[in-house]
């Protein structure tokens, strides 16, 4: 089913928690809402549930405006941060409930609830009571309850905030694999980037409740439109700049720098004396020497490093309270820096993303 969200606003009392929201969901999408706590995602969430109305705008599905409709009419299956399991029912009655709340007969509510147990690894757990799972079993419980009822849409808000790291990375998994398998529309809540990236075929990037970018995860890390997504999203060095002189036979732009002269690709509408920022990944900076071609070099020192088992990241001091992170995916073959050492960063210039802010 496709999702329509045009020009939404919900307000409580002064407070736009939505404000002027466009959005389409195409339909078999996992499309994420990612964004701070207290953005307006869950807000918008609840507002295609149903559960609110908006003060202004439309909610469509597959074009038909459901803004008046209840929400067990729009045919919706929803999934709680918090499981919102009944810890005096089993496994198998806390799925079978809204099945016995249409008063479907017992063989076929049987054959549903063991089909999904099935899908979601929960065969032979239904006589257990929610206590006496682990958190990922209670929130493939609350997961099947939603699925049992065959649902169109299915909505998840931050589903997996209460798992512990391993638990989460494997049960974000099988949602991925079991929303493609089934081809439901579904909205995910999120605040975690790395599930956002890793879950979704197109994210909205919210804050303030607006749409600051939406797109597939690979061009909002790459290619963030603004200085919140490029800071929210990731780890990234951002410096701050004017587009001094556009050199259109090397198809590039220098940037005047309080580090020196940078230089960034060109893009249409990039003019001088425009302020901008410069992004730039540490996984795309190096440190030590190095072929200068196509490089933007700046001198530092390491003031630390972390080692994260597959990374090793430095902090480079390029002048007071300017830190510059450099990633060095290959520690086993890195030789340490001490702290202290002084550096040369490099970053190529084709891996410098310039975003605009306004003009001088």
């Amino acid at each position: 089913m496709r999702i329509d969200i045009a020009d939404v606003t919900k307000r409580f009392g002064s407070m736009a928690a939505v404000s002027g929201v466009s959005l389409t969901i195409q339909e078999g999408e996992l499309f994420t809402l990612l964004g701070p706590s207290g953005c307006g995602k869950t807000t918008l969430l609840r507002l295609i549930a149903g559960f609110y109305a908006p003060d202004e705008g439309v909610i469509r599905f597959d074009g038909r405006n459901v803004n008046e409709v209840p929400p067990h009419e729009r045919g919706i299956g929803m999934v709680f941060q918090n499981f919102a399991l009944w810890p005096h029912m089993t496994v198998y009655e806390n799925a079978a409930y809204g099945l016995k709340l249409r008063k479907l007969g017992q063989a076929e509510i049987a054959a549903r609830v063991e089909a999904v147990f099935e899908k979601v690894k929960l065969t032979g757990l239904g006589n257990r009571y929610p206590g006496q799972l682990s958190g990922g079993q209670q929130q493939r419980v609350a997961l099947a309850r939603a699925l049992v009822l065959s649902p169109q849409i299915l909505l998840l808000d931050e589903p997996l905030s209460n798992l512990d790291a391993k638990i989460r990375v494997q049960v974000r998994q099988e949602i991925r694999k079991l929303q493609k398998e089934l081809g439901i529309t579904t909205m995910y809540v999120t605040h975690d980037q790395e599930e956002a990236l890793t879950l979704s075929d197109r994210i909205a990037v919210f804050n303030q409740g607006k749409v600051f970018q939406e797109g597939p995860p690979k061009a909002l890390y790459e290619r963030p439109a603004n200085r919140f997504v490029a800071d929210f999203i990731g780890i990234n060095n951002l410096i701050e700049g004017t587009f001094e002189a556009v050199d259109a036979a090397q198809r590039r732009v220098r940037v005047n720098t309080a580090l020196g002269d940078l230089y960034t690709p060109l893009e249409e509408g990039f003019r001088a004396g425009d302020r901008c920022i410069l992004c730039i990944r540490p996984e795309n900076a190096t440190v030590g020497e190095g072929d200068a071609q196509d490089r933007n070099v700046v001198k530092g020192r390491i003031t630390f490093a972390a080692y994260l088992g597959h990374t090793l990241r430095y902090d480079v001091e390029l002048a007071p309270g300017v830190v510059f992170k450099v990633d060095i995916r290959d520690p086993w073959h890195h030789v340490l820096l001490p702290i202290g050492s002084a550096v040369t960063a490099r970053f190529p210039v084709s891996s410098t993303v310039a975003v605009v802010e306004a003009a001088a």
